[in-house]
């Protein structure tokens, strides 16, 4: 590591650099029903938790259940959403340019976002007999006007009734009574190799069904807040957004939502945000109109094998990893602290940070949750009162760096001292001590671990960081063990081992 001075167009990034969204995800709402069929007290919903028979076998024929779950899902028309296109003869919004981020297919980069609706047609999912539909919300966001086409051809003018973006779901209300409704399962309950079928409307065609399994279930690939997507190959194209997924009994096990496809059409695979979120994303729209989420107050990253040898983890291969607890939060009340291991929550166990992320979500704020970690290598239990959420990025940026020879440990880092200037220029708060890092060269093992300018350095091997001679003088020494290193960036504090041992015994 060496020191040196700010570099002043890193700081310029700092303060100012954009972080591009990468993927979709949903909080997992709270335990369905316990009988086999129940109705929903918060709206006039049918919720059927009975397992599948995945001994029954394939049957000669679906028609008997999409003639009765068919009617269930409309198409949806908005106007007033401009979709800025190349040449206004692009209705699919794949023009390479002026397009609208939310709208994009992977392309050969491989970025992905949700599906875009040729000329404004989309799909949703009538939910309650007097109504109420849930579809996403990218299919309704920005519309004037939104007109729902129901399966006996009845065209009527729908309201809506909230959104969230975070998990990307909407529901809206038409004026009617008798309707057909979908009846839900126990998303929690599918598993992979499933029979399902995607029900929606196409490229504007009209009503359609197909068939496939379920491939994957929990992944992240949109970069919404909250995702926890069921994967399918049946086939889901554009204007299938906001239909339903169904089990091989007709009921509704997810929200179709998005694609990856290279050619703008079904490549395969496809994903939908799994029916037990939906259910308790709509319930709360519908009940009040938005989404309120509860707040734990960690700043937490996946367990990696290096973290977990590095926090005397022992064989735990599964857990959130607490990177910082805000203070006067939740967390910090029950006595959390940076460095703890979660492994447990509200009764659950915690398989990785977004499964932390998603399980506070669930719970509602004011109500207290059991929080198990491992400290020291010892398993201790803190029962924390969850808050509201306030809302808060966890985006980190990359920033550009420059190189230069150094010695001893974290080659590649060059590092100068928190003063005014640098503060203002970063935009980094008072209360954090350390040292700023100014550039990293690429390919070092410290690039590679995840550090970048504009990274604070806190702590090196367990040792507080006041300055950047201090951060020099804890990195002097040749690497006979990994680094642990405690860095502050806009996303909040996280630990990253640096492991430059194999460089030095070679």
């Amino acid at each position: 590591m060496k020191s040196t001075f700010p570099h002043p167009f890193a700081l310029a990034l700092a303060a100012g650099g954009l972080a591009l969204p990468v993927g979709l995800a949903l909080p997992i709402v709270n335990a369905v029903e316990s009988a086999s069929t129940a109705k929903s007290a918060a709206a006039n919903i049918t919720v059927d938790s009975t397992p599948v028979n995945r001994e029954a076998g394939m049957p000669a024929s679906f028609a008997p259940i999409i003639k009765k779950v068919a009617p269930a899902v409309v198409k949806i028309e908005v106007t007033g959403k401009a979709i800025p296109t190349l040449n206004g003869n692009d209705p699919l919004g794949l023009s390479p340019f002026g397009f609208d981020p939310r709208r994009l297919f992977e392309q050969p980069g491989g970025r992905r976002m949700p599906m875009p609706q040729p000329q404004g047609a989309a799909s949703g999912v009538i939910v309650t007999p007097d109504g109420y539909i849930l579809t996403n919300n990218h299919v309704i966001d920005d519309a004037e006007k939104v007109e729902v086409t129901l399966h006996d051809g009845r065209s009527l003018t729908a309201k809506v009734v909230g959104t969230d973006p975070k998990s990307d779901l909407a529901v809206v209300k038409v004026e009617a009574t008798g309707l057909p409704a979908a009846t839900f399962a126990d998303s929690a309950q599918v598993e992979v190799g499933d029979v399902v079928l995607a029900a929606g409307n196409p490229f504007g065609l009209g009503e359609s069904v197909s068939l496939g399994m379920v491939s994957a279930i929990g992944r992240a690939t949109m970069g919404l807040d909250y995702e926890d997507f069921i994967q399918t190959d049946a086939a889901i194209n554009p204007g299938n957004s906001g239909g339903a997924l169904l089990d091989s009994q007709g009921r509704l096990v997810g929200i179709n939502t998005a694609i990856v496809s290279r050619s703008g059409g079904n490549d395969g695979i496809g994903f939908a945000i799994p029916a037990n979120m939906a259910r308790g994303i709509m319930e709360q729209l519908i009940a009040t109109g938005k989404v309120v989420r509860a707040s734990l107050g960690v700043m937490i990253q996946d367990l990696t094998p290096e973290l977990a040898q590095q926090f005397q983890a022992g064989d735990q291969t599964s857990g959130a990893l607490v990177g910082d607890v805000v203070k006067g939060s939740p967390a910090d009340a029950a006595g959390l602290q940076s460095g703890d291991i979660v492994t447990q929550f509200a009764g659950q166990p915690v398989k990785d940070a977004r499964a932390l992320k998603l399980a506070v979500a669930n719970q509602k704020p004011g109500e207290k949750a059991e929080v198990v970690v491992l400290r020291d290598g010892k398993s201790r239990t803190f029962s924390a009162l969850l808050d509201a959420q306030k809302g808060s990025s966890n985006g980190r940026e990359e920033l550009s760096s420059r190189s230069g020879a150094d010695e001893g440990t974290l080659n590649g880092v060059a590092v100068a001292d928190l003063d005014a200037e640098t503060r203002r220029s970063a935009n980094i708060p008072a209360e954090i001590k350390g040292a700023l890092i100014t550039s990293v060269d690429p390919g070092t093992p410290s690039w590679k671990a995840g550090l970048r300018a504009g990274d604070v350095i806190q702590q090196i091997n367990r040792q507080p960081v006041t300055d950047a001679a201090q951060a020099v003088e804890l990195t002097e020494a040749e690497p006979i063990t990994p680094t642990l290193l405690q860095v502050w960036s806009r996303s909040g504090s996280r630990f990253v081992v640096v492991d430059e041992t194999k460089k030095a015994q070679s």
